[in-house]
């Protein structure tokens, strides 16, 4: 229920934003204890969204994934939505104790992604777009627990700096593409049960065509990312090599439109991001250590 297939990047993305936001805010990594309890609670709230989804699409998921726990019965609807709101605890508890601004996002995540399981999945193919909106959402919010804005907390009077702001939208716009993979895979059941979505509505090879965009402009966000924040060679080594990878995958979705070629690119995006965030995380580390050695010897 926890997609553990895609685990890499929903771990790496809250630990990146994490250090990012630190790294450029004090020129150190941030404390320890804070930074595991953002982890944790930036993955609780990613995950909770997969548990409810899961409880809103049981007939749809009897069709396309019947081995999932709702789907197969193994697990009741309602020990499903426990499990959502129990992991919105988590994530409530966390992001309230890390910074109150980070909470109120955690709330209008959790509300878009609600309204998207619950009603604009089966009411308009242009339901990725909250889907989108939610998880461009998570970078922010761990960006304010350890660069607060100061709008309810004491800061500075800039919301978010510009490496802040393309993290949210490159991850904003590469869901949209790694969403309408996984529904471009599950258009069997989504037709079924008359979910209007995109590949429903366009077609898989349109689709696929949206996909690319999206992806296109995901690695380009990445770079500016690296820019912004004067990142190193590590970093911009794992967009380039890992871009180029992703979009070669991206145009063969073009070549090859089909729900199969969508649920594997579905998988190939996580492990983009994978990549993408895991190389932050080590040039950041890297360059923190490098800077103290050299204030040491200078």
């Amino acid at each position: 229920m926890l997609r553990p297939e895609i685990s890499d990047m929903d771990l790496a993305l809250p630990a990146a934003s994490a250090l990012l936001a630190s790294y450029l805010a004090t020129g150190a990594l941030p404390p320890l204890i804070p930074f595991i309890i953002a982890i944790i609670g930036g993955y609780a709230a990613i995950t909770s969204s997969y548990v409810y989804n899961d409880c809103c699409d049981i007939d749809i998921d009897t069709i396309n994934l019947p081995d999932r726990p709702l789907a197969s019965s193994l697990v009741s609807q309602k020990q499903g939505l426990m499990y959502a709101l129990f992991l919105v605890c988590i994530a409530s508890v966390a992001s309230f104790y890390l910074n109150p601004e980070s909470f109120v996002v955690l709330l209008i995540a959790v509300t878009t992604i609600s309204v998207y399981s619950k009603m604009a999945k089966r009411a308009t193919f242009l339901s990725f777009i909250p889907v989108g909106i939610a998880y461009g959402l998570v970078p922010v919010g761990i960006w304010l627990a350890f660069d607060p804005a100061g709008i309810l907390k004491g800061g500075d009077d800039v919301i978010l700096p510009l490496s802040g702001i393309f993290l949210g939208l490159m991850m904003c716009v590469t869901d949209w593409g790694f969403t309408l993979s996984g529904v471009a895979r599950d258009v069997k059941g989504d037709s079924a049960r008359g979910a209007p979505t995109f590949p429903v509505t366009f077609g898989v090879p349109a689709t696929s065509k949206l996909v690319t965009v999206c992806w296109t402009f995901g690695v380009i966000a990445s770079l500016v990312i690296g820019w912004s924040a004067h990142l190193g060679p590590v970093y911009f080594a794992g967009v380039i090599i890992g871009g180029s990878w992703m979009l070669i995958q991206s145009f063969d979705f073009i070549k090859n439109p089909f729900p199969q070629r969508g649920g594997e690119l579905f998988l190939q995006g996580s492990r983009y991001r994978g990549i993408m965030f895991g190389s932050l995380i080590l040039d950041v580390i890297l360059s923190t250590i490098s800077a103290g050695y050299a204030s040491i010897f200078w």
